[in-house]
């Protein structure tokens, strides 16, 4: 029944591999009414035992505003601003800062999704920065070498490096969507003065970056020296310096995408692929380039969420929102019923997008059929509030390492934009004198054969990694009222922490940091256990599991210390305080920006 979906090399991978232990440095609330306790070690690193509670204001503010996972790289963004760039100028710096802050998370040899609202025409337009695999790399190659759907590679194998993506894209977000008052050079050189210089590691990166070295010994792979201090993973206070990254991204700033696409940097990523037994080529990095696309959006109670097509998962969050209009009983914030519906919609919703994603090169997607409210309806029809469905077809599951950032600035534009090497550290291969580490995106590839996600040489993944864009839906469909740039990263969360988000402000009227602080739930298919989890975060009721259990649900409660990663951490900035009931928006009063950073995460919010 499950044959389609499961046929994905990535959920045997990463069985193979569990004892590895991956976690996402998106990790727990230490900032917010989450609550929490940090106890040190003798050697100074973070427990898991968070027993403070604390809590975070929304940023405020009138000019422009940023928000990310690090509060260097908000600052970094808001200099930007205060220089004359626009939003999307911002984002592309934050997208370099954070590479050098949080490595383990993203950077040059990764992908990258944005959206970009213009503040004068009202128009959005995307950009795919996702790259594809090597032309060598064929399902009959892989089963030449032994692999199957059953044995897969490594999710650590130089062969499931695909094309870094990322760097094209933050050099086209400049070109096509920025105030073209900066220069690459300019917009990227906070950045360059991070990794130069040297910055002070955030406490829950320094955690994360030492797990993540720990998983890559385990399996074997040793982490390049540029992103540890003799040998070591850096601990919460100590600097590091990285001057190969410093100079990959001069180079970039300075010549561009040809920086990073031929020559020096392109031949040492084909070299360290080529040397751990991968396929790729200079051919296969010279070809790449990014790709300008329509997004796909979807109405909701007077609003309309805006997400990228295929192959990115966008789509699972609009035929969530779909599914869940259907049910006006949304009510009562993480009681059960709303949990139960909440959680029903989330596995048909993954179940379509699983069955149908893929690279739309590909694969024949009919995204009109998906996206009709009439088919969304007769999904709805499916759910009982008594009783949890039967036989729903899941897809693979897994943990993922991302940035999401935003940024809107004083003319009304608006960047949402997210940037991912997948697992933490990637695959763990650093090429020589660049300061980063490689993506192992290619891990979610199916090696089954006919699946709309089969590995093929030259083909994008199905990816995880979701920007966001929300506007006013009374507003005509030509020039939409731009409302928030959001998104929460962390895999197949991404969806579900986009529509939880969403539902905590217009539903239950909580401003952008109050959405981000609220505890959330995350729905996931256990493959070896063979059947779906149902996570809840500590601060939902005792009582609402025990329900949930009645009701049919496997479920895992409370989710506390750092397993709370698994519920991504998040960026909202929004523009006015539509959410709140009691305020009526009327032209002609000054624009206030909302701002909200994920309290599981170091970052912060910040305007001017």
């Amino acid at each position: 029944m499950y044959s389609a979906i499961y046929c994905s090399s990535l959920a045997a991978a990463l069985l193979k591999v569990q004892h590895v232990a991956l976690v996402c440095p998106c990790v727990l609330s230490h900032l917010s009414p989450i609550t929490g306790s940090v106890r040190r070690t003798a050697e100074g690193d973070m427990n898991t035992e968070f027993s403070f509670s604390s809590r975070r204001s929304p940023v405020v503010c009138l000019r422009g505003c940023v928000a990310s996972s690090q509060p260097l790289a908000s600052t970094v963004g808001l200099d930007i601003l205060k220089r004359g760039g626009n939003a999307a100028d911002a984002a592309v710096a934050i997208a370099a800062a954070l590479a050098v802050t949080e490595p383990g998370s993203t950077g040059p040899g990764g992908d990258a999704f944005c959206l970009f609202y213009n503040g004068n025409t009202a128009e959005i337009r995307g950009i795919n920065g996702s790259g594809r695999s090597p032309r060598a790399l064929t399902l009959d190659f892989l089963e030449g070498r032994g692999f199957s759907e059953e044995a897969p590679p490594s999710v650590f194998d130089a062969l499931n490096v695909t094309v870094p993506g990322a760097p094209a894209c933050w050099c086209d977000a400049v070109q096509l969507f920025g105030s073209h008052k900066l220069t690459l050079q300019e917009v990227l050189s906070g950045a360059v003065d991070l990794a130069g210089a040297g910055f002070p590691v955030a406490e829950v990166t320094a955690h994360h970056w030492a797990t993540s070295l720990s998983a890559l010994r385990d399996a074997g792979k040793e982490l390049g020296g540029d992103l540890l201090i003799d040998g070591h993973a850096p601990k919460c206070g100590q600097i590091l310096k990285n001057a190969a990254l410093a100079q990959t991204l001069k180079e970039l700033g300075e010549q561009g995408k040809a920086a990073f696409y031929h020559g020096r940097v392109a031949k040492a990523i084909v070299d360290v692929i080529q040397q751990n037994g991968g396929v790729m080529t200079l051919d296969d990095l010279s070809s790449h380039d990014s790709e300008v696309v329509t997004p796909i959006s979807t109405e909701f109670k007077g609003v309309r969420l805006w997400e990228l097509p295929p192959n990115c998962q966008g789509l699972t969050a609009l035929l969530l929102l779909n599914i869940l209009e259907n049910f006006p009983q949304l009510k009562g914030h993480n009681s059960a019923d709303y949990i139960h519906v909440l959680v029903e919609a989330v596995r048909l919703a993954l179940s379509d997008a699983q069955q149908y994603l893929g690279d739309p090169d590909h694969v024949t997607i009919s995204m009109e059929t998906l996206l009709d409210k009439s088919y969304s309806h007769q999904r709805a029809q499916l759910i009982s509030m008594s009783r949890v469905m039967e036989q729903v077809e899941p897809g693979p599951m897994t943990g993922s390492d991302t940035v999401y950032f935003c940024v809107i600035d004083s003319e009304g534009n608006a960047c949402s934009f997210v940037n991912s090497i997948y697992l933490n550290f990637g695959t763990g291969l650093v090429p020589k004198d660049c300061g980063f580490a490689l993506q192992n995106r290619g891990a979610f590839f199916s090696l089954c054969r006919g699946h709309n996600n089969c590995v093929a040489g030259g083909k994008r993944p199905y990816h995880t990694i979701i920007p966001a864009l929300l506007t006013d839906s009374a507003t005509t469909p030509q020039k939409p009222k731009l409302l928030a740039a959001l998104g929460v990263m962390g895999a197949l969360m991404q969806p579900q922490g986009h529509v939880q988000v969403l539902l905590n402000m217009l539903e239950f009227g909580m401003n952008p940091q109050q959405a981000l602080d609220a505890p959330r739930v995350y729905v996931q298919y256990d493959h070896k256990a063979n059947e779906w989890l149902v996570n809840l975060e500590e601060g939902v009721d005792q009582e609402v599991a025990d329900e949930l259990r009645r009701r049919g649900h496997k479920v895992n409660w409370p989710i506390t210390g750092h397993q709370r990663s698994q519920f991504g951490r998040g960026q909202i900035i929004a523009v006015g305080d539509w959410w709140n009931p009691s305020v009526t928006q009327a032209d002609g009063l000054p624009r206030v920006l909302w701002a909200g950073s994920d309290p599981r995460a170091d970052g912060c919010a910040l305007g001017y």
